[in-house]
């Protein structure tokens, strides 16, 4: 009789990997050992290694600035902080590319002009629906009947005619109305027909819109935020949504259906964006690589300091900061310098004691040092500004052709130009009473402070610095009690001077406001009426001839920042910016426009 003994042990061996951000690895081992008739058989067996563990959401840590987000509504943007968060929550018929500036399809897949160049049709996507964050994750908004509601070419007819509206009292429907046929009534309530308006819906996912001009940025236009498809039946209601009025952009209402939708805003603290998986991603708005974006609202030294603690993935950097970042290996190696298309100026209230004569004026422009204040104060590589619109843009003058176009640093000249003023007033300079307010920042308190400073010593004015929050701010410099300086950036919105010195300076403009436009007086930032300068532009918003265009806006320059001196033109911007080396990301030139769902992290 034969005898079989069998004897089973279990071995077991550890061996730990260890790596950044992972649990240990435990190995299992078996060996089973077994006797057969005097021989020993030994088996080891490895099972198959447990699968990875899935790697957390990716997360981006970023800074707006200090101040609350105005809005984040797409008819009453107007800041570059909100406009961020419109064009990652939504997309217009077009998309400008962050980089090339080119226009490129959004949501519309395609569009034809008619041979008169005004009437532009646009075939929508008919792939993609609004969402909104539940509280636990990104959801498909439904219809009445429990069906996902699509975005259609109803939903842009209702955004944009609530953006001309004259109840939603949107400081950037004049684009539009400048824009448009049959806008400009509308948006001043000289008409409340709304099929007066050049938009028309020809099926649900055809949008046909008819312009003033034939002007080569008409894309560029229906694809800016105040055109974006708008919800109607979350702001107005209907038979199954609660109207939510001007609370829908608010955390737990907000619905949107771009790459990112909202999740969480606290204001005056940050805000949180979360990746929409029902984006179907397109060549050029592809679905986003991040989960999450939480935006703090900083001043730039705090935010710093939180990048420099790791706590920021990528940040502006002060002033105080960038001879240290240039000199430090490291953050040499993470920073970023280069032009973007926007203007950083001064804004004179024409209509405000002392600075109502255009000699003051142009006597504190020309007192600037704009070149002492790039190498001393600022120190990016940012070039001094002589007129508004960036060289670059389409139709705006460059340098190496008007040379001579615009202001610059005249310290003679400017106080030859004030001492006429205070002969002729009976005056002293330390007996004007002049203020400048900023935007509370420090970036913003330091340039002030250097050109109150230029200003004493070449002018012998002692002028007083005032700053107020963002959100307060932008309203104060656009009121009937607009200071008599202030200072702003503008960014494009699209690569032309049409949107600078036109949409800024001509009375209804951003920079120009008129708040009753039947009368046809400004209410606030510039106070300008001159009916010559609003013929330039006129003339060259119309011009085709590339070349005449660009000599009408160098006119047209000339006209606001020398004859009318209403702003200051101080420097053509630069980004300065650090980036954590892990973050894959392009670098916009549009100015507060980046395009957040072409970025990755690689830890």
């Amino acid at each position: 009789m034969r005898k079989l003994y069998l004897a089973i042990s279990l071995l077991v061996l550890a061996s730990m990997v260890l790596a950044a951000c992972q649990p240990q690895a435990v190995e299992v081992v078996k060996t089973v050992v077994v006797e057969k008739e005097g021989e020993t058989v030994v088996i080891t067996a490895t099972p198959e290694a447990a699968p990875a563990e899935e790697a957390g959401p990716k997360t981006l840590r970023l800074n707006l600035g200090p101040g609350d987000v105005p809005t984040i509504d797409p008819a009453l943007a107007t800041d570059t902080s909100s406009t961020q968060i419109n064009i990652l929550t939504m997309v217009g018929l077009t998309r400008q590319d962050e980089v090339t500036t080119e226009t490129k399809p959004g949501m519309a897949k395609e569009w034809t002009i008619s041979e008169d160049g005004l009437t532009y049709t646009f075939k929508l996507r008919d792939d993609v629906t609004w969402v909104k964050y539940d509280g636990t994750q990104v959801v498909q908004v439904t219809d009445c009947e429990g069906n996902p509601r699509k975005v259609t070419a109803n939903d842009f007819k209702y955004g944009i005619l609530r953006t001309l509206a004259p109840a939603t009292a949107s400081d950037y429907a004049y684009v539009l109305a400048f824009a448009l046929k049959g806008a400009a009534d509308y948006n001043a309530g000289k008409t409340e027909d709304p099929e007066t308006v050049g938009v028309k819906v020809i099926d649900d996912y055809t949008l046909e819109l008819t312009f003033n001009e034939p002007a080569a940025y008409n894309a560029q236009i229906a694809g800016m935020w105040v055109a974006y498809a708008q919800p109607s039946w979350l702001i107005d209601g209907d038979d199954c949504t609660e109207a939510r009025g001007d609370r829908w952009t608010e955390t737990g209402f907000f619905q949107g259906y771009g790459p990112y939708t909202l999740k969480e805003w606290v204001h005056d603290s940050y805000i949180t964006l979360i990746k929409n998986p029902f984006w179907p991603g397109t060549e050029d708005i592809p679905q986003a690589k991040i989960d999450e974006v939480t935006f703090t609202m900083l001043d730039e030294v705090p935010a710093f300091a939180e990048y420099e603690a790791g706590n920021m993935d990528a940040t502006g950097v002060p002033l105080a900061d960038i001879d240290r970042v240039k000199a430090d290996p490291t953050l040499s190696a993470e920073l970023e310098i280069a032009p973007v298309q926007c203007t950083y100026y001064y804004g004179f209230n024409t209509k405000a004691p002392v600075v109502d004569d255009v000699r003051v004026r142009l006597a504190l422009s020309k007192a600037i040092d704009r070149q002492g204040l790039i190498d001393n104060v600022l120190k990016g590589g940012q070039e001094p500004a002589q007129w508004f619109s960036r060289p670059g843009l389409a139709g705006a003058p460059t340098i190496d052709k008007f040379p001579d176009l615009g202001v610059k640093y005249d310290p003679e000249g400017a106080k030859a130009l004030l001492d006429e003023y205070l002969k002729e007033k009976n005056l002293t300079a330390d007996q004007l009473d002049l203020t400048l307010m900023f935007n509370t920042s420090s970036g913003h308190q330091k340039i002030a402070e250097a050109i109150q400073q230029m200003w004493k010593d070449n002018l012998g004015v002692n002028v007083k610095l005032v700053n107020q929050e963002w959100k307060v701010y932008l309203k104060t410099i656009k009121g009937k009690d607009t200071p008599q300086i202030w200072r702003l950036g503008w960014c494009q919105d699209y690569p032309d001077a049409n949107n600078f010195i036109r949409e800024v300076f001509s009375l209804g403009g951003s920079g120009n406001p008129d708040e009753d436009p039947k009368d046809g007086v400004p209410d606030g930032g510039i106070n300008l009426l001159d009916e010559a300068f609003e013929a330039k532009v006129r003339e060259a918003a119309r011009e085709l001839d590339p070349a005449k265009r660009v000599q009408l806006y160098a006119e047209a320059e000339d006209m606001l920042v020398v004859k009318n001196a209403a702003i200051a033109p101080i420097y053509w911007y630069t980004r300065v910016t650090v980036t954590k080396p892990y973050v894959q990301r392009t670098f916009s030139v549009l100015g507060g426009q980046e395009a957040i769902y072409k970025w990755d992290i690689k830890k």
